[in-house]
């Protein structure tokens, strides 16, 4: 099936290379972008230089296209989009709708990390200070459809509080970023990691402060250790095995229960995201927040 201008995307950060839980996001939302004759874009989220190891960006292009996974147009890198996110928070603070907060992670974490938003009316200004997005009590819950997790509905307000956008040391925040550089870009559909589901009604309230249309969302189920922790590279997961690109693809697809017949274990790269695209079924992924990663993965 064909749809008119879909867009999806591929978002890694540069602080480590890909491991087996992010080559099934990418997989899935390459499979899902392509099966509907649409657009996949990959951005380099590189906002936090301190996670960042020297050379991971090249590298995850480089593992990404061996493995079959060509996206369209130019990679986008959000240390390029400085002046747009410093738009952005700009029109947010000008409407009222953004604040700034001298809090401290000590006072949030005493509040279980659902901030009480104490610094909403005090009037300080931006020096030293943190940015939050201001949750008014009007909002109530934020709801949407998602492809693979049905549907889902936060109160932001009771959930999180009022929430940081640009640190105090001025990094911009993820939330920030990532809803700017999807309205940017045109996407249409995200297809991401169960870890990020408790962002999205975040990032829903922001595309409507800033008038953007919200795309659709299905987020896949986590990779995670024998333990039940995610496969990160904060956690140390192995990068991919290096000249093991259709192994790799073939577990990927096993994982996703897309079925994929043995012989295909042997084909070149290519030949599997072609047989991968043709075959695509989302429905067959499970609606279930994390599943347990492969034996060596």
């Amino acid at each position: 099936m064909v749809q008119e201008n879909f867009v999806g995307r591929f978002a890694p950060s540069p602080s480590g290379p890909l491991h087996f839980g992010s080559l099934v996001c990418a997989l899935a939302s390459y499979l899902d972008v392509k099966i509907h004759g649409g657009q996949w874009l990959v951005r380099i989220e590189d906002l936090d230089p301190p996670r960042e190891i020297s050379g991971a960006s090249q590298h995850i292009l480089n593992q990404l296209e061996a493995h079959g996974l060509c996206w369209d147009g130019q990679v986008l890198y959000q240390s390029h989009r400085l002046q747009a996110y410093a738009e952005a928070l700009t029109f947010l603070t000008d409407k009222h709708l953004a604040y700034h907060c001298q809090c401290n992670r000590k006072r949030i974490s005493e509040l279980n990390g659902v901030y009480d938003n104490r610094c909403r009316t005090r009037g300080l200004d931006a020096q030293n200070h943190a940015t939050r997005l201001a949750l008014h009590d009007h909002i109530g819950v934020v709801t949407f459809e998602d492809q693979i997790m049905g549907h889902i509905s936060q109160n932001i307000c009771s959930a999180v509080g009022d929430f940081i956008i640009q640190r105090r040391d001025k990094l911009f925040s993820y939330q920030l970023a990532v809803t700017v550089d999807d309205a940017f870009q045109g996407v249409t559909r995200v297809v991401r990691g169960t870890d990020l589901l408790d962002s999205t009604p975040r990032q829903i309230y922001m595309q409507q402060c800033l008038g953007y249309k919200q795309p659709s969302y299905a987020h896949v189920p986590i990779a995670v250790t024998k333990d039940g922790q995610k496969l990160s590279k904060q956690n140390l997961a192995a990068g991919l095995p290096p000249d093991n690109e259709s192994l790799n693809l073939w577990v990927a697809l096993d994982w996703l229960k897309q079925s994929p017949p043995n012989y295909l274990r042997v084909l070149a790269p290519a030949e599997i995201i072609s047989w991968a695209t043709e075959n695509w079924d989302q429905s067959k992924l499970p609606a279930t927040l994390k599943v347990p990663a492969p034996n060596g993965f």
